[in-house]
Protein backbone atom coordinates (compact mmCIF):
# COMPACT_ATOMS: atom_id res chain seq x y z
CA UNK A 1 0.00 0.00 0.00
CA UNK A 2 3.01 2.27 0.25
CA UNK A 3 3.05 5.14 -2.21
CA UNK A 4 -0.71 5.20 -2.73
CA UNK A 5 -2.64 8.45 -2.51
CA UNK A 6 -4.77 8.50 0.62
CA UNK A 7 -8.29 9.83 0.26
CA UNK A 8 -11.69 10.14 1.89
CA UNK A 9 -15.03 10.45 0.11
CA UNK A 10 -17.75 12.77 1.43
CA UNK A 11 -21.21 12.57 -0.15
CA UNK A 12 -24.71 12.27 1.30
CA UNK A 13 -25.95 9.97 -1.49
CA UNK A 14 -24.98 6.38 -0.51
CA UNK A 15 -25.12 4.95 -4.03
CA UNK A 16 -22.85 7.60 -5.54
CA UNK A 17 -20.53 7.66 -2.51
CA UNK A 18 -20.04 3.89 -2.43
CA UNK A 19 -19.51 3.69 -6.19
CA UNK A 20 -16.99 6.52 -6.14
CA UNK A 21 -15.06 5.06 -3.23
CA UNK A 22 -14.98 1.66 -4.93
CA UNK A 23 -13.84 3.18 -8.21
CA UNK A 24 -11.01 5.11 -6.55
CA UNK A 25 -9.82 2.03 -4.67
CA UNK A 26 -9.99 -0.19 -7.77
CA UNK A 27 -7.75 2.22 -9.67
CA UNK A 28 -4.78 0.78 -7.78
CA UNK A 29 -3.48 4.32 -7.18
CA UNK A 30 -5.65 5.47 -4.30
CA UNK A 31 -6.24 4.14 -0.78
CA UNK A 32 -9.65 5.18 0.54
CA UNK A 33 -9.36 5.74 4.30
CA UNK A 34 -13.03 6.36 4.92
CA UNK A 35 -16.40 7.57 3.73
CA UNK A 36 -18.65 10.22 5.28
CA UNK A 37 -22.32 10.86 4.55
CA UNK A 38 -22.29 14.57 5.36
CA UNK A 39 -20.13 17.64 5.58
CA UNK A 40 -19.76 17.72 9.35
CA UNK A 41 -18.73 14.08 9.54
CA UNK A 42 -16.46 14.64 6.55
CA UNK A 43 -14.70 17.60 8.18
CA UNK A 44 -14.14 15.58 11.36
CA UNK A 45 -12.82 12.65 9.30
CA UNK A 46 -10.41 14.91 7.40
CA UNK A 47 -9.13 16.37 10.67
CA UNK A 48 -8.68 12.91 12.23
CA UNK A 49 -7.16 11.03 9.26
CA UNK A 50 -5.29 13.80 7.36
CA UNK A 51 -5.73 12.19 3.92
CA UNK A 52 -3.87 13.60 0.93
CA UNK A 53 -7.17 14.37 -0.82
CA UNK A 54 -10.83 14.64 0.15
CA UNK A 55 -13.35 14.14 -2.65
CA UNK A 56 -16.36 16.14 -1.53
CA UNK A 57 -19.88 16.65 -2.86
CA UNK A 58 -20.66 20.33 -3.38
CA UNK A 59 -24.27 20.17 -2.20
CA UNK A 60 -25.02 18.48 1.13
CA UNK A 61 -27.72 19.31 3.69
CA UNK A 62 -25.74 19.71 6.91
CA UNK A 63 -22.53 21.40 5.73
CA UNK A 64 -22.11 21.88 2.01
CA UNK A 65 -18.87 21.49 0.09
CA UNK A 66 -18.06 25.19 -0.03
CA UNK A 67 -18.57 25.59 3.72
CA UNK A 68 -16.46 22.47 4.33
CA UNK A 69 -13.61 23.93 2.26
CA UNK A 70 -13.84 27.20 4.18
CA UNK A 71 -13.78 25.36 7.50
CA UNK A 72 -10.79 23.25 6.45
CA UNK A 73 -8.89 26.40 5.44
CA UNK A 74 -9.85 28.08 8.71
CA UNK A 75 -8.60 25.09 10.71
CA UNK A 76 -5.33 24.89 8.77
CA UNK A 77 -5.93 21.33 7.54
CA UNK A 78 -3.38 20.13 4.99
CA UNK A 79 -5.78 17.88 3.03
CA UNK A 80 -6.46 19.16 -0.48
CA UNK A 81 -10.13 19.15 -1.42
CA UNK A 82 -11.63 18.19 -4.78
CA UNK A 83 -15.27 19.25 -5.11
CA UNK A 84 -17.73 17.30 -7.27
CA UNK A 85 -21.02 18.80 -8.36
CA UNK A 86 -23.81 18.61 -10.90
CA UNK A 87 -23.65 22.43 -11.04
CA UNK A 88 -21.10 23.80 -13.51
CA UNK A 89 -21.88 27.52 -13.41
CA UNK A 90 -18.75 29.66 -13.66
CA UNK A 91 -19.60 31.64 -10.52
CA UNK A 92 -19.82 28.45 -8.47
CA UNK A 93 -16.48 27.15 -9.76
CA UNK A 94 -14.90 30.53 -9.04
CA UNK A 95 -16.33 30.60 -5.49
CA UNK A 96 -15.02 27.08 -4.84
CA UNK A 97 -11.47 27.91 -5.92
CA UNK A 98 -11.58 31.26 -4.13
CA UNK A 99 -12.57 29.47 -0.91
CA UNK A 100 -9.55 27.18 -1.20
CA UNK A 101 -10.70 24.10 -3.12
CA UNK A 102 -7.89 22.42 -5.07
CA UNK A 103 -10.20 21.38 -7.88
CA UNK A 104 -13.74 21.25 -9.18
CA UNK A 105 -15.23 18.46 -11.30
CA UNK A 106 -18.63 17.69 -12.74
CA UNK A 107 -20.34 14.60 -11.35
CA UNK A 108 -20.79 13.55 -14.97
CA UNK A 109 -17.03 12.98 -15.25
CA UNK A 110 -15.90 9.41 -15.87
CA UNK A 111 -14.27 7.30 -13.19
CA UNK A 112 -10.88 7.57 -14.91
CA UNK A 113 -11.20 11.37 -15.10
CA UNK A 114 -11.93 11.61 -11.37
CA UNK A 115 -9.00 9.31 -10.58
CA UNK A 116 -6.71 11.52 -12.65
CA UNK A 117 -8.10 14.61 -10.94
CA UNK A 118 -7.39 13.11 -7.51
CA UNK A 119 -3.83 12.33 -8.60
CA UNK A 120 -3.34 15.86 -9.93
CA UNK A 121 -4.72 17.42 -6.77
CA UNK A 122 -2.49 15.20 -4.62
CA UNK A 123 0.49 16.36 -6.68
CA UNK A 124 -0.30 19.98 -5.84
CA UNK A 125 -2.04 20.97 -9.05
CA UNK A 126 -5.34 22.84 -9.36
CA UNK A 127 -7.90 20.93 -11.41
CA UNK A 128 -10.58 22.53 -13.58
CA UNK A 129 -11.58 20.39 -16.59
CA UNK A 130 -11.63 22.04 -20.05
CA UNK A 131 -15.43 21.90 -20.09
CA UNK A 132 -15.58 24.21 -17.06
CA UNK A 133 -12.60 26.41 -17.85
CA UNK A 134 -14.48 28.67 -20.29
CA UNK A 135 -17.15 29.49 -17.71
CA UNK A 136 -14.50 30.14 -15.08
CA UNK A 137 -12.55 32.43 -17.41
CA UNK A 138 -15.72 34.36 -18.20
CA UNK A 139 -16.46 34.73 -14.49
CA UNK A 140 -12.98 36.12 -13.88
CA UNK A 141 -13.48 38.65 -16.70
CA UNK A 142 -16.83 39.72 -15.24
CA UNK A 143 -15.31 40.26 -11.81
CA UNK A 144 -12.53 42.38 -13.28
CA UNK A 145 -14.80 44.64 -15.32
CA UNK A 146 -17.94 44.99 -13.19
CA UNK A 147 -18.48 46.99 -10.01
CA UNK A 148 -21.56 44.88 -9.34
CA UNK A 149 -20.88 42.31 -6.59
CA UNK A 150 -20.77 38.78 -7.99
CA UNK A 151 -22.69 36.44 -5.70
CA UNK A 152 -22.67 32.67 -5.69
CA UNK A 153 -25.93 30.82 -6.24
CA UNK A 154 -26.29 30.18 -2.49
CA UNK A 155 -25.53 33.79 -1.63
CA UNK A 156 -28.22 34.95 -4.07
CA UNK A 157 -30.70 32.53 -2.48
CA UNK A 158 -29.85 33.80 1.01
CA UNK A 159 -30.22 37.42 -0.11
CA UNK A 160 -33.59 36.64 -1.71
CA UNK A 161 -34.69 35.01 1.54
CA UNK A 162 -33.71 38.10 3.52
CA UNK A 163 -35.66 40.25 1.07
CA UNK A 164 -38.72 38.12 1.81
CA UNK A 165 -38.24 38.65 5.53
CA UNK A 166 -37.08 35.11 6.29
CA UNK A 167 -34.79 34.26 9.19
CA UNK A 168 -31.65 32.16 8.84
CA UNK A 169 -33.41 29.03 10.23
CA UNK A 170 -36.28 29.55 7.77
CA UNK A 171 -33.88 29.95 4.84
CA UNK A 172 -32.01 26.85 5.99
CA UNK A 173 -35.29 24.92 5.99
CA UNK A 174 -36.20 26.05 2.48
CA UNK A 175 -32.77 25.20 1.07
CA UNK A 176 -32.39 21.94 3.02
CA UNK A 177 -29.17 23.23 4.59
CA UNK A 178 -27.94 23.47 8.15
CA UNK A 179 -28.33 26.85 9.85
CA UNK A 180 -24.55 27.03 10.32
CA UNK A 181 -24.05 26.60 6.55
CA UNK A 182 -26.49 29.42 5.85
CA UNK A 183 -24.61 31.55 8.39
CA UNK A 184 -21.38 30.90 6.45
CA UNK A 185 -23.03 32.01 3.20
CA UNK A 186 -24.50 35.01 5.02
CA UNK A 187 -21.07 36.11 6.22
CA UNK A 188 -19.68 35.85 2.69
CA UNK A 189 -22.68 37.81 1.40
CA UNK A 190 -22.06 40.56 3.96
CA UNK A 191 -18.37 40.73 3.04
CA UNK A 192 -19.13 41.06 -0.67
CA UNK A 193 -21.76 43.74 -0.12
CA UNK A 194 -19.78 45.58 2.56
CA UNK A 195 -22.59 45.39 5.13
CA UNK A 196 -23.10 43.95 8.60
CA UNK A 197 -26.81 43.15 8.83
CA UNK A 198 -29.72 41.78 6.83
CA UNK A 199 -31.50 45.08 6.21
CA UNK A 200 -28.35 46.65 4.79
CA UNK A 201 -27.74 43.55 2.66
CA UNK A 202 -31.21 43.84 1.13
CA UNK A 203 -30.72 47.58 0.52
CA UNK A 204 -27.39 46.96 -1.21
CA UNK A 205 -28.90 44.09 -3.17
CA UNK A 206 -31.63 46.39 -4.45
CA UNK A 207 -29.13 49.15 -5.26
CA UNK A 208 -27.05 46.75 -7.36
CA UNK A 209 -30.15 45.14 -8.94
CA UNK A 210 -29.29 41.77 -7.42
CA UNK A 211 -32.87 41.03 -6.43
CA UNK A 212 -34.50 41.33 -9.83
Amino acid sequence: MQGLISAVVVDDHPFFRDGLARGLAQSGRIRVLGEADGGREGLAMIAALSPDVAVVDYQMPDLDGLALVSAAMRDGLSTRILLLSAATDGSIVYAALEAGAAGYMSKDASRSEIVEAVADVAAGRTVVPPGLAAGLANEIRLRRTSDRPILSEREREVLAGFARGLSIPQIAGELFLGASTVKTHTQRLYEKLGVSDRAAAVAEGMRHHLLE
